[in-house]
């Protein structure tokens, strides 16, 4: 499997950012962290393992990015204001210098999926509907699709404008939301074991019905815990069955 690390400093963020990608063809999958982890994280935990087969035969190539959740919503030093500043440094990063990095590297036409575990998850839906004219659509594993349940109580337009449950019922403009309508990959998966809080895909799919935009909700079992074994059986899944 070709391996590829490396990086730049990032004018969004005024840091060094390291990106891994995983593959050679293929769709470009975009993977978030979860919490206060790093770009490395998928690999670590075996999940670029367990989907190895299929960026080994060029169906899907991976990129992974570091998080910097420790600097704002995880960041308990931090003031609300300024965790919420940082967290749109952050799509600023991602919108404006990782999506062109993984079309330099693939191609223009190359489709962007994109993908997270946990607070990942909410992330990768997050990126999707904000930019739909980005992103192909996103694969979100064990998310909580409002934002304010990491805020402490705390709101703004930065949380509202990040916060998908909060944002999406009042979106009816005629650029952004007929090009979420138009994707064949919205999936929003959860387990029901330890940890797991399917009742919040749930009422986020509820949410999707609503404004009729067409996605897949799946529920799996109470043997599936927030953790990387469910993740580590999902994706594949999902990369074998929906790609």
């Amino acid at each position: 499997m070709n391996r590829q690390l490396g990086g730049w400093h990032s004018p969004s963020l005024n840091k060094h950012m390291e990106i891994a990608s995983y593959g050679h063809y293929g769709f470009a999958l975009l993977m978030l962290p979860t919490a206060a982890a790093d770009y490395l994280e998928y690999e670590r935990f075996l999940l670029i393992n367990a989907i190895k087969p299929h960026i080994e035969s060029g169906k899907v190539r991976v990129f992974s990015i570091n998080s910097i959740n420790s600097e704002s919503w995880l960041n308990s030093d931090m003031h609300p204001k300024h965790k919420a500043i940082r967290h749109q440094q952050f799509n600023s990063y991602v919108f404006n210098e990782v999506v062109p990095f993984i079309k330099t590297n693939t191609s223009e036409e190359t489709p962007i999926i994109t993908c997270g575990a946990s607070l990942g998850a909410l992330h990768a839906c997050n990126m999707f509907f904000k930019r739909p004219d980005l992103f192909a659509g996103t694969i979100a594993m064990s998310g909580n699709y409002n934002l304010s349940t990491y805020t402490k109580g705390y709101f703004d337009d930065d949380v509202y404008f990040n916060s998908p449950e909060h944002y999406l019922p009042n979106l009816n403009d005629d650029y952004y939301l007929p090009r979420i309508k138009a994707s064949k990959h919205i999936h929003i998966l959860t387990g029901s074991g330890d940890y797991e809080t399917p009742e919040a895909s749930i009422r986020f799919s509820n949410l999707l019905h609503s404004k009729g935009i067409h996605h897949e909700l799946d529920v799996w079992g109470h043997d599936m815990p927030h953790d990387w074994t469910t993740w580590r059986a999902m994706l594949p899944y999902y990369l074998e069955s929906r790609f």
